[in-house]
């Protein structure tokens, strides 16, 4: 299962998993046109404190999760939310959905980087630096030369009306 579309047997039956509940939030949370590295996302989660009854860093515990256990969540249940959000490091697409991700990306107006004339398969990386979120609301008063971030034209500079 990639995470794609499908999720794992008795996913949709039962009850999930605490920490994977808590992925899927935050791929819930991702902004259209942004993503989130699986590192990122669990960053996010440590940040956000344990649940609890669940161990902490300091307490003597492990911690609950890294970005392997994140892409294990999103390739079990990230069906149900939008799992093209939350995606590799380098910026390649996921392995076998490229097609259907490069899709939402073009939908969306995530920031793409043209592919290598060296890439097989000619298909376009995330553009990183452009497209990652830090996991904080988007600042209409910042002009970071995104503003299809903007939920709301009027809010707008006049630069961007051309």
């Amino acid at each position: 299962m990639s995470g794609t579309g499908d999720t794992a047997p008795g996913a949709d039956a039962g009850e999930l998993p605490a920490y994977a509940e808590r992925v899927l939030s935050v791929a819930e949370l991702i902004p259209a046109g942004r993503v989130m590295t699986y590192g990122d996302v669990a960053e996010y989660l440590a940040e956000e404190g344990q649940p609890e009854g669940l161990p902490g860093e300091g307490g003597g515990g492990r911690r609950v999760g890294g970005p392997r256990q994140v892409g294990r969540v999103m390739a079990l249940y990230g069906g149900a939310v939008p799992w093209w959000r939350v995606v590799r490091a380098d910026g390649k697409l996921l392995p076998g959905s490229e097609l259907r991700a490069l899709a939402h990306y073009r939908d969306e107006g995530t920031p793409l980087r043209s592919a290598s004339v060296e890439a097989d398969d000619h298909i376009p990386r995330l553009d990183m630096r452009r497209a990652r979120w830090d996991g904080r609301p988007d600042d209409p008063d910042d002009p970071d030369g995104r503003p299809e971030d903007r939920d709301d034209p009027d809010d707008r500079d006049d630069a961007w009306d051309d």
